[in-house]
């Protein structure tokens, strides 16, 4: 039988007689407080004030790593969660964060491109949600899916992104036992007024209403580690932007900030991108096992 992790999570809440579970701190150093929706669950909002791997206690990695079976569905933008925590542990000096397909010797167990055996390979493929239910008819031990996009946010219409959300809450509903991550798209250089940033907001409202959980992945790239926001620059995917306000992408975030920060930051594969992009996505998906194991985020 699959433990429900988050009821394991709402529970140590409640034992902590606390009404409103806190995401991540937030740029001041104050938390940020994420909403209930009509049935008491609480929304888990994984984003940009996620990324400091040293916040998170190193019982809750242990945690996460002896009670998490993760499925992650993804094509290239998505592998930047993997390719960053290949090689977190090599730069942390700690092999209690290595994962495999499996979780041998003590690793987390992630099955990485999980569904591609069944013919669906990111939230862009039309028979995502049949393909889940297949795995996990096939895989009694996972308790996690996260599926990520590749650039279908971009073109999305509301209602496409309706019936994404309808089909991940009805997965919801039919395996109570299973945690199911929701995901935004990435970036692709259309500020704040771009249809990619008007559909995120839409998954993100929806997320936050309805006590789900959710992995910003455009939040998370919308910032540098100093908490400098972007997307109203024109940041993309390769965290290009344009400094000066003439309409070229002139500058990148994240080269810029590597190059000052020699020795803070990993080399790493990262689809489109950036390694410090990768680090970072990493980062933030080592909180989100966190809570999953049941921290709380404190």
């Amino acid at each position: 039988m699959r433990m429900s992790l988050k009821n394991k999570a709402l529970a140590l809440t409640a034992a902590l007689a606390v009404l409103l579970v806190l995401s991540c701190d937030s740029d001041d150093g104050s938390p940020t407080a994420v909403n209930d929706d009509d049935d008491g669950d609480v929304s888990m909002i994984i984003d940009h004030k996620c990324c400091n791997i040293s916040a998170v206690p190193r019982s809750a990695i242990q945690d996460a790593t002896a009670d998490l079976h993760i499925a992650y569905g993804h094509t290239s933008h998505g592998s930047q969660l993997t390719t960053g925590m290949d090689h977190l542990a090599n730069f942390l000096g700690d092999d209690l964060y290595n994962y495999s397909n499996g979780g041998a010797g003590g690793a987390l167990d992630l099955h990485d491109y999980a569904f591609n055996p069944y013919g669906a390979y990111d939230l862009g493929s039309t028979t995502w949600p049949e393909a889940t239910r297949s795995y996990l008819d096939d895989n009694l031990d996972v308790n996690v899916v996260i599926w990520s996009w590749c650039g279908q946010v971009s073109t999305a219409t509301e209602q496409y992104i309706v019936d994404y959300l309808a089909a991940m809450n009805q997965l919801e509903i039919d395996y109570p036992g299973v945690s199911f991550v929701y995901m935004t798209g990435h970036l692709d250089g259309s500020r704040e007024t771009g249809n990619l940033h008007i559909r995120n907001e839409q998954i993100r409202a929806y997320c936050e209403a309805n006590g789900k959980i959710l992995y910003d992945f455009a939040d998370i790239e919308s910032y540098d580690p100093d908490g400098v926001y972007y997307l109203p620059m024109g940041a993309n995917d390769n965290c290009a932007y344009d400094s000066d306000s003439n309409g070229s992408l002139d500058s990148n975030w994240a080269v810029n900030w590597q190059n000052a920060h020699v020795g803070e930051w990993y080399s790493c594969d990262s689809a489109h991108s950036q390694p410090l992009n990768a680090n970072l996505k990493a980062y933030a998906a080592w909180h989100l096992w966190a809570r999953l194991g049941g921290w709380d985020g404190n």
